[in-house]
């Protein structure tokens, strides 16, 4: 859909205001009746007030003013989101967003919640007339915005929608040479400077984790490296993301259970959604700073000569693992990608993967979990970022203690522990092959969605994107305070 911003809202075109109990509606946006009725159902408790017009209609969603300031942020995007319920209703195609109070994130926050609320994955449908939302323009009312937020608020929108279109795909439609196809693709219109690294390159460089998962697939591993390095980026070492590229996973021959697991296993290649369409973001609003981020990709099948529980892996930094489960792949292939990021003396890495169930019974469907050895000040304004963005999390410990629960009598360590600290085992795990300090983000929970929740959809969510841009910022900002 077209975005614009304008100064003055247009007379007989559907209009969203978002608004407190205090808020002084603008009168002349009503009738005199509707404005009474207005302010009865607003006395009432009433939060969407919907004024039927012909041919449009005006919306009043209610706010509630007692949150902060970053909660009210993610009840307008949530505003968005019912606004863009409305439109669909209505079958509107054109729509007028703004913050009756004139606060200009407020009315960015509502549009970049329909925006959201409005994606629909159709690709494979042969009739979409009931599926596609019918707006085409999309008008924020605003003295405040510019046309850099503006476009800010586009790219970071759209990277998010690819992230899910990629999360969406089913694997015969993207094994891991498509997905780096797909990611080259993004980063060339982005301007990123991109190299795919085939399974001879993978084997030379012997990353023993990344084909260890492999050797059960009939289609070839790749290993996707992407880089934004602008002449004014700020930071003098890179931030490095790394995301888990698995296709499918069906669990090797520590084999899945179908129904309600296996079912959804296409969205195990979330987090690699997220760097790709993050660093895609940061590099289309030419952010000052140099990131670069890490794909290991394969998909993971039980056949030819999968890896063995019991089996030992050689991994790229030359420790030995135990495998004790297969389905226990992604720290595996991660753990190269990321100890290959010594090479480009890092400041600091964040690692984004639908890694373990334990993280989703942890904490449920409403935050990821994360973890590290990053300094405070790092992890600290990451859970800020996500709180200002709605992609919160819960820090677990990485304490020593857990280490002992990975070791083994017959390699440097096992990949699995017992039945407790799941989501724990796999950071520590992962700890002992990053070279620089790292923050751990599992977000099996939050990635994939078996029902609509406001603005994140039914399937691929693209949780992690807008997280990893906010933070990008401020990494840009702060790093000329560190070392």
């Amino acid at each position: 859909m077209q975005v614009n911003v304008s100064e003055k809202a247009e007379k007989g075109i559907s209009l969203v205001m978002t608004g407190t109990k205090k808020t002084e509606f603008d009168k002349s946006a009503f009738t005199g009746e509707e404005y009474l009725y207005l302010k009865k159902a607003i006395g009432k408790g009433e939060k969407t007030i919907i004024f039927n017009h012909y041919g449009s209609v005006v919306a009043v969603i209610i706010l509630d003013e007692k949150k902060s300031e970053v909660e009210i942020l993610e009840c307008c995007r949530k505003a968005g989101a019912k606004a863009a319920e409305i439109a669909s209703k209505h079958k509107l195609e054109r729509i007028q967003i703004t913050s009756a109070a004139h606060e200009a994130l407020q009315t960015l926050a509502c549009a970049e919640g329909f925006i959201l609320a409005s994606y629909r994955f159709t690709k494979y449908l042969t009739k979409t007339d009931d599926k596609k939302i019918a707006v085409k323009e999309l008008t924020l009312i605003s003295k405040c915005i510019d046309k850099q937020q503006l476009a800010e608020l586009k790219s970071l929108t759209d990277a998010v929608c690819k992230a899910r279109d990629l999360i969406n795909e089913p694997v015969n439609h993207l094994n891991p040479s498509q997905l780096a196809a797909e990611m080259v693709k993004m980063c060339k219109e982005a301007g990123i400077k991109t190299e795919v690294l085939n399974k001879k390159q993978i084997e030379a460089l012997r990353m023993g984790g990344l084909l260890a998962v492999n050797k059960g697939s009939v289609d070839p591993p790749t290993f996707t490296i992407m880089e934004w390095k602008p002449v004014s980026a700020k930071n003098k070492k890179p931030l490095v993301f790394v995301g888990k590229g698995i296709v499918y996973d069906t669990g090797g021959l520590s084999l899945k259970p179908t129904q309600d697991s296996m079912d959804y296993m296409k969205s195990d290649m979330s987090g690699a959604a997220a760097v790709s369409a993050a660093i895609c973001a940061i590099a289309k609003n030419k952010l000052p700073v140099h990131v670069i981020a890490l794909v290991p990709s394969t998909d993971k099948r039980p056949g030819f000569n999968a890896y063995a529980p019991g089996d030992i892996i050689k991994m790229f930094n030359g420790m030995t693992v135990e495998n004790m489960n297969s389905d226990a792949e992604g720290r595996m292939i991660l753990a190269d990608a990321i100890a290959y990021s010594k090479k480009y003396d890092p400041g600091l890495l964040i690692n984004v993967a639908t890694l373990t169930g334990s993280a989703s019974v942890a904490v449920g469907p409403y935050a990821m979990v994360s973890m590290g050895n990053a300094p405070s000040e790092w992890m600290d304004a990451l859970k800020e970022c996500g709180n200002r963005v709605g992609e919160r999390m819960v820090e677990f410990p990485l304490w020593d203690e857990y280490g002992e629960m990975i070791k083994s009598d017959i390699a440097d360590m096992r990949n699995v522990g017992g039945r407790s600290a799941g989501a724990i085992i796999g950071g520590k795990f992962l700890e002992k092959f990053t070279p620089c300090p790292f923050i751990h983000l599992d977000i099996a929970g939050v990635a994939f969605n078996k029902t609509a929740d406001g603005y994140k959809p039914k399937g691929g969510v693209g949780v992690g994107v807008r997280l990893l841009y906010e933070f990008a910022g401020k990494y840009a900002a702060g790093s000329a305070k560190r070392k």
